[in-house]
């Protein structure tokens, strides 16, 4: 007895609900998705007359100098002899290299340590230092 088997494909898969399940992922990742933003240290910055805002924030390294002179680079709190390496790695980053520091420095800061950033800003030869300051009213 010879017993014929049926040979149909395989049924095509309907593509027509695609793009929405690709629309709802997109919203989905949008929505959930948290971009990360320094926090910084409590300090309170000095208040300065005249005040130039920063074109963009993007290749902007951002560095904050407590009162109890603890220094903090990328949410992480480093010592002294730190900032000259840390800082001509992000400056030399072929993607996106630093180009301006931001120095917010608390208003009580000694200014021996201010210049002590500043030495290890210069041996990364990272030359262009924004301060951070608020408005005088």
């Amino acid at each position: 007895m010879n017993i014929k088997k049926n040979k149909r494909g395989m049924p095509a898969i309907s593509t027509a609900s695609l793009p929405d399940i690709v629309f709802l992922l997109i919203i989905f990742f949008m929505i959930s998705s948290v971009f990360k933003e320094f926090r910084g240290m409590p300090i309170v910055l000095p208040a300065a007359k005249k005040i130039e805002k920063l074109r963009g924030k993007r290749d902007v390294g951002y560095m904050w100098v407590d009162r109890f002179d603890r220094i903090m680079v990328d949410d992480r709190i480093i010592n002294l002899n730190e900032i000259s390496d840390i800082m001509y790695v992000k400056r030399a980053d072929p993607i996106s290299p630093l180009r301006v520091v931001s120095l917010k420095i608390d208003e009580e800061v000694k200014m021996g340590i201010v210049t002590d950033v500043q030495e290890e800003l210069k041996k990364a030869d990272c030359l262009n230092i924004s301060y951070a300051t608020k408005t005088k009213n």
